[in-house]
């Protein structure tokens, strides 16, 4: 499980599009959690894509009958990850791939922390994160002031992050993460049948 987090403006839902097309084009095992939320429809976003947007009567049942694997409240919004969709994943033998925020991560962690790779997605700047807010046009101006608002609490959780990424520019950090996506799948504890094999070559010798 690669969780991708960072504060609202870092880049980090740019990284997890790019990386979950690249994986797809590969041919590799991929899926991308799409979490449910209360918050309001982008006019850029599409229902089922970006997020599953449901009502918060709707949220709370799924909440009340163990039907989210995580879920927390950011900028006045409930956001939430559907279990059954990511454990049938794990069940096929996919990588799944969260765009969530820390509060989520921490309940992955508590959740199944040996599978979890957590990754921080920095801006280059706080005056680089307001603009990138501004441009992209599709919040309203108390919407954007809340979220700068709540910088401080997220970037303090950098910390709790197995990784770092400084997004100063896109297809760096992109390469970055292509890179940490690539060494934890061949973590020692994530190569099944890897004793066997060794076995294989140790008896190869001994013939």
């Amino acid at each position: 499980m690669l969780v991708l987090s960072s504060p609202s403006g870092a880049g980090k839902s740019t990284l997890t599009r790019l990386l979950t097309e690249e994986e797809h084009r590969a041919g590799r095992p991929f899926h991308l959690s799409i979490s449910v939320t209360t918050r309001a429809k982008r006019p850029s976003e599409v229902d089922g894509v970006h997020y599953h947007f449901i009502s918060r009567a709707r949220f709370e049942s799924m909440r009340e009958h163990g039907e989210l694997l995580e879920w927390a409240e950011v900028h006045g919004n409930l956001y939430g990850t559907p279990r059954e969709p990511v454990e049938q994943a794990l069940e096929r033998g996919q990588d799944v791939l969260f765009d969530i925020d820390w509060q989520g991560t921490l309940q992955l962690y508590e959740a199944a922390r040996p599978d979890v790779v957590a990754v921080f997605v920095l801006p280059p700047s706080i005056a680089e994160l307001k603009a990138r807010l501004e441009r992209r046009a599709e919040d309203a101006t108390d919407v954007i002031a809340r979220r700068l608002a709540n910088t401080p609490t997220e970037l303090e959780h950098w910390v709790d992050y197995d990784y770092v990424l400084i997004n100063r520019d896109v297809a760096e950090a992109f390469s970055n993460l292509k890179a940490i996506l690539a060494a934890e799948r061949v973590r020692r504890t994530r190569q099944h049948g890897l004793a066997d094999f060794v076995k294989d070559l140790l008896r190869e010798l001994e013939g």
